[in-house]
């Protein structure tokens, strides 16, 4: 499974963005997608998930502002950013996971600031 997160970019802060993470290869069997963000000096953090059957969980920084979707026809997996603040500028990453495996997309900055 290769993923590649696109997307990311220098927005100011109440702006918005929509991040892309397009899948290829045998993604079949794959079970959850999730979004990931690591900021400087922090340890990665878990931002958004979403199930095979579209069940979805956030971390509670980004309630109500960030929302994750899949597109089964594109094999993509999306996460609009809304209402964005400077605390949200990290690297994001996207995942998925089946069984015990877990597959990492390349990263994708985001940087909110006036």
């Amino acid at each position: 499974v290769q993923l590649q997160a696109s997307g990311g970019g220098l927005v100011q802060p109440g702006g918005s963005l929509r991040l892309s993470c397009a899948a290829s290869g045998n993604i079949f069997g794959i079970d959850t997608w999730d979004w990931y963000r690591q900021a400087p000096g922090k340890q990665r953090e878990l931002v958004a998930h979403i199930t095979i059957v579209g069940s979805t969980n956030y971390a509670d920084s980004v309630k109500g502002r960030f929302a994750i979707s899949r597109d089964n026809a594109k094999n993509t997996v999306y996460l609009q950013m809304n209402s964005l603040k400077p605390e949200d500028t990290a690297v994001y990453y996207c995942k998925a996971a089946r069984s015990l495996r877990n597959y990492w997309g390349q990263g994708t900055q985001v940087t909110v600031s006036s």
